[in-house]
């Protein structure tokens, strides 16, 4: 039985257009473009095609923005996918993305962020030889989550000067990184045209190469999940998600660019392939540099797990106000504005993964399914413009139907490409989605 919302607590709305901005960057800017170059590197060999490559990442999740900008002016409340998803498809296909939200979409990739955050902050304070793959690493990664977590749950303005300082501090380090390592830096602009003649591209490899570049740009949609928050949704909605999306673009451009200013695409090929950055402020700044990069990776994955504990929440918020998960989940603290039992039972989760370890195959392959559910979402815009061609819409997706389109053509190509080449993990995937259907079925019998 689904509830009405006119006796359920809503989220105030007092979010501006720099805060969810920095919910998006901050969620965006992981160790993706620290670690994937490499990889590049090795496949593809050639810098101006590397380059084409993050450029064509970032469009597509440009192309994916401007259809979450019409969907989230259309649609102005918390819960991202989820509402859009059984707005258009119905309450089972939203439940089983808010499932997945949960389980692995928000959850796993909040406790690998955690651990990450663990491994570099452990290297940074020199114990990295001190068993950073067991307690110390742990404990760390515990401590990191639910600092967050109670930031997030004091409310009144603490989480959003959290994320806000966070980000700025992050992005701040990644410019002086830029600024010093052109400046100061030891390196020859030569090297963009300077392919590695060992290696021969082939399409394969640029679907591949693409893949990681996605994975790099993974949390372009944060803002959404705010959406119930944001003061005038219809301007500030647009603003984060496409604002947000272009700055992330051309700062990793111009970290690739830093990447081959430094070194040649051969040298970036050698061995270790992942540590990309370290291996380019050694060369630009000396060894000592690696430490900014670490530094760097460590406010990166600080704020990554601050958004993610303010984003995901929103998504069981919204599933508890339709009553298709018990409805503790969607009660707001006080004056504080914040759902706190669904931040706890996120936060909970997460620490079950950390301490368990089991999150690692789960971040392997959620990002299939994930990349799934964003395409449907995508799609919904179709439907619901056909079924429901009077719903306000502030916010017009520019070149429809071309853009959405291209959006859902480029997921099909990854997706395809991903369970061809990783069958199991995509069965995997795809079963654990499927596990919330009975779970959808036995709630939903209990409340008809």
């Amino acid at each position: 039985m689904e509830r009405g919302d006119q006796d359920l607590p809503a989220l105030p709305r007092r979010i501006g257009w720099l805060t969810a901005a920095c919910v998006l960057v901050g969620n965006v800017i992981g160790t993706g473009i620290f670690t994937t170059t490499g990889f590049m590197a090795r496949d593809l060999g050639h810098p101006v095609l590397i380059l084409t490559i993050w450029l064509m990442g970032g469009v597509i999740a440009l192309a994916g923005a401007l259809v979450y900008s019409e969907l989230g002016t259309a649609l102005p409340v918390a819960g991202g996918e989820y509402v859009y998803l059984t707005r258009a498809y119905g309450p089972l296909v939203g439940f089983l993305s808010g499932w997945t939200s949960f389980t692995i979409g928000f959850s796993a990739a909040l406790a690998a962020g955690a651990m990450s955050f663990a491994s570099y902050f452990l290297e940074l304070v020199r114990l990295g030889d001190e068993g950073a793959e067991g307690v110390p690493s742990i404990m760390v990664a515990l401590a990191l989550l639910w600092a967050m977590t109670g930031f997030h749950l004091i409310g009144g303005g603490a989480g959003e000067f959290l994320q806000r300082t966070l980000t700025m501090l992050n992005v701040g380090a990644i410019l002086f990184l830029v600024v010093a390592g052109v400046i100061v830096g030891k390196g020859d602009w030569a090297h963009l045209a300077l392919p590695d003649p060992r290696t021969t591209p082939s399409i394969g490899r640029c679907v591949i190469s693409v893949i990681f570049a996605l994975y790099a740009y993974s949390g372009w949609n944060a803002a959404v999940y705010l959406a119930g928050e944001v003061k005038e949704p219809a301007r500030t909605i647009p603003r984060a998600l496409i604002g947000g999306t272009v700055f992330v673009m051309l700062l990793y451009l111009m970290l690739n660019v830093l990447y081959f200013y430094a070194l040649t695409a051969a040298d970036l090929a050698e061995p270790p392939l992942l540590p990309v950055a370290s291996k380019v402020a050694v060369a630009l700044l000396g060894a000592e540099a690696a430490r900014l990069v670490t530094l760097i990776l460590c406010l990166s994955m600080a704020g990554a797990v601050s958004a993610m504990v303010w984003a995901g929440p929103r998504v069981y918020y919204a599933m508890a106000k339709d009553g298709v998960i018990p409805t503790t989940f969607c009660q707001v603290s006080g004056g504080r504005g914040t759902p706190t039992r669904a931040v706890l039972l996120q936060s909970l989760w997460a620490s079950i993964l950390i301490l368990s370890g089991s999150f690692e195959r789960l971040v392997i392959y959620s990002g299939t399914v994930l990349t799934i559910f964003s395409a449907l979402a995508v799609g919904s815009v179709f439907v619901l413009r056909r079924r429901e061609p009077d719903l306000p819409r502030p916010y017009r997706t520019p070149f429809y139907p071309v853009v959405p389109a291209f959006f859902i053509l480029a997921a099909v190509v990854i997706i395809w490409n991903a369970l061809y080449e990783r069958p199991m993990e995509g069965a995997m995937g795809m079963a654990t989605v499927l596990a919330g259907a009975p779970i959808y079925v036995v709630w939903r019998g209990r409340n008809m």
